[in-house]
């Protein structure tokens, strides 16, 4: 990959891009005065550079009936459970994100599920790989 250089039109693109994934590139176009497809040309170039990763919808999870969100430090009992535990991962929707932590535990979950009920059974299934410390989110203040 070749150590591209953003320009100022570029961060403009992005900060567009940002605030609103929906945009066209027409409309980016008029707030950088650059034609659509021109825009459309620098989106494709800040793909491939890698600088634009994908899109992604926010949401409100409780309102998707996820009225559950827990926040989860996994302590693995053993250095053979993390492939183990990694592939249990993959495999469990109501595991929103999932991080390798330095400090106190070996990763950090955050969950969200529909009921308390779910969120047993799942701090139950967690106990074959180790222990857990769970932490309830009591409201989100800042995406």
């Amino acid at each position: 990959m070749s150590n591209y250089e953003m320009d100022d039109i570029d961060r403009q693109i992005l900060q567009a891009l940002l605030g609103n994934s929906l945009r066209s590139y027409k409309e980016i176009g008029q707030l950088v005065h650059m034609t659509g497809q021109a825009v459309g040309a620098r989106v494709r170039k800040l793909q491939e550079q890698g600088v634009i990763e994908g899109y992604t919808v926010r949401w409100n999870p409780a309102k998707a009936g996820h009225t559950v969100q827990a926040f989860v430090t996994v302590f693995l009992s053993s250095n053979t459970s993390h492939s183990s535990f990694l592939a249990y991962v993959q495999l469990k929707e109501e595991i929103a994100e999932l991080h390798r932590v330095s400090g106190e535990g070996c990763y950090w979950m955050r969950v969200l599920l529909p009921s308390m009920e779910e969120l047993n059974v799942l701090l139950d299934e967690l106990l074959k790989y180790g222990n857990y410390k769970l932490s309830l989110s009591i409201g989100k203040l800042k995406s």
